[in-house]
C-alpha cells in the first residue's frame, strides 16, 4: 500500500506542476507545441493518479497487501513515469539547434504588446536557435490601459519569449510622431551598442499613427543597415504585402501564451488565441507550412542575417 500511495502522491505532484499557472507557463515555454504536450502529460499523470488511487482503495477494502492488480498498477506507473520523463526531455531537445555563428536581432515596437502580437513566434524561434534578441518598446501604452501594469506586462512578455534585453521607454502614447528625433536617437543608440544583423519593426502599411511613426524612425536610424523587415500588426492595412515568412508551426502556442500575458488588453478582439491562430494559419497557407509570421522587406541582403530567405517558410510540402 505504501508504494501505491507514494506513486499516487508523485503523480498528483507532477499534475500540479503542469497545472500551476506560473510553473505551467515555464514548462510551456520549454516545450514545442506546448498546449498539446501539456494536455498529453497532464492527462497521463491524471490517469496514473486514478490508477494508483484505485489500487489503494482495492487494498483497503479487500485487505490485499500486494496482489496481482496492485503489482500491475505499480509496474505500469513506474514504466509510464520513465517514458513520460523521456518524452518530455526529447521534446525539450527538439528545440532549435543552436547555430554555429549566432546573430543579433533588434526588434522595435510602439506599444507593450506589439512585439508579441507581430513577431512573438519569430522571437522565440530565434532565441531557441541561439540568436541574441534585443527589444525596444517606445511607450507604456498609457492611452490603452494602466501604464504601470502594461510596463510590467511588456517585461513579462519579453522574459517569457527569452529576449535577452528589452527597453521600455515612456514616450507619448498615440503621439509618437511628435517625438521623432527622440525615437531616432533611441534606435541609433541600440544599433551602435547591439550591432544587429537584422532589424524587425512595424510595416509602412499600418493605419496606427504610432506604428507609422516608429517605422519611419527605424528607417532613418537604420539608413545604413542592410536588413530591415516590417512585421504584421492587427492594424496593418490591406496594402501589407509580405514576401518573407517565418515558420512558427512549433511556436504558435508560445506566441499565444506571450500575448495572453498582456491581460490589461485581454478584452480586445485581436488578443484572442483564435485570432492569433487564424492569422498565423492564413500566413502559413501562403508560405506552405502550418503556421507562419509574415514580413515585408524594406531591404534584405541574403546571407548577411539569421534568416535564410529561400527556406524561410520551411520545406515545400
Amino acid at each position: 500500500m505504501l508504494l501505491s500511495i507514494t506513486l499516487m502522491l508523485l503523480c498528483a505532484g507532477a499534475l500540479l506542476v503542469f497545472l500551476w499557472p506560473n510553473v505551467s507557463r515555464r514548462m510551456r515555454r520549454l516545450l514545442k507545441r506546448s498546449d498539446r504536450m501539456r494536455r498529453i502529460l497532464s492527462g497521463s499523470f491524471a490517469s496514473l493518479f486514478a490508477l494508483n488511487a484505485l489500487a489503494v482503495v482495492w487494498q483497503v477494502v479487500g485487505h490485499h497487501e500486494l496482489d496481482g492488480f496492485t503489482q500491475a498498477a505499480s509496474v505500469v506507473t513506474v514504466f509510464a513515469l520513465v517514458v513520460l520523463l523521456m518524452f518530455a526531455l526529447l521534446a525539450r531537445l527538439h528545440l532549435e539547434r543552436p547555430v554555429d555563428v549566432p546573430h543579433k536581432v533588434l526588434v522595435v515596437g510602439a506599444h507593450p504588446d506589439d512585439l508579441e502580437l507581430a513577431c512573438g513566434g519569430t522571437i522565440a524561434r530565434l532565441v531557441d536557435g541561439g540568436h541574441f534578441v534585443h527589444g525596444i518598446v517606445m511607450t507604456h501604452g498609457t492611452n490603452g490601459g494602466d501604464r504601470e501594469v502594461r510596463l510590467q506586462e511588456a517585461l513579462d512578455g519579453a522574459a517569457f519569449l527569452g529576449m535577452h534585453n528589452v527597453e521600455v521607454h515612456d514616450l507619448p502614447d498615440t503621439r509618437l510622431e511628435t517625438v521623432n528625433s527622440e525615437m531616432i536617437a533611441i534606435v541609433e543608440k541600440a544599433i551602435r551598442e547591439v550591432e544587429p544583423n537584422l532589424i524587425l519593426t512595424h510595416s509602412a502599411h499600418d493605419q496606427h499613427q504610432d506604428h507609422q511613426a516608429v517605422h519611419l524612425a527605424v528607417l532613418r536610424a537604420g539608413r545604413h543597415h542592410s536588413n530591415i523587415l516590417g512585421f504584421e500588426s492587427p492594424s496593418s492595412t490591406r496594402e501589407f504585402n509580405p514576401s518573407i515568412f517565418i515558420d512558427i508551426s512549433e511556436y504558435v502556442d508560445i506566441k499565444i501564451e506571450a500575448i495572453q500575458l498582456h491581460r490589461n488588453q485581454s478584452g480586445k478582439p485581436y488578443m484572442t488565441p483564435e485570432r492569433t491562430k487564424g492569422i498565423a494559419s492564413f500566413r502559413g497557407g501562403q508560405a506552405k507550412c502550418v503556421y507562419a509570421e509574415a514580413y515585408e522587406p524594406v531591404r534584405y541582403l541574403i546571407d548577411s542575417g539569421p534568416i535564410e530567405v529561400p527556406t524561410a517558410g520551411g520545406p515545400q510540402r
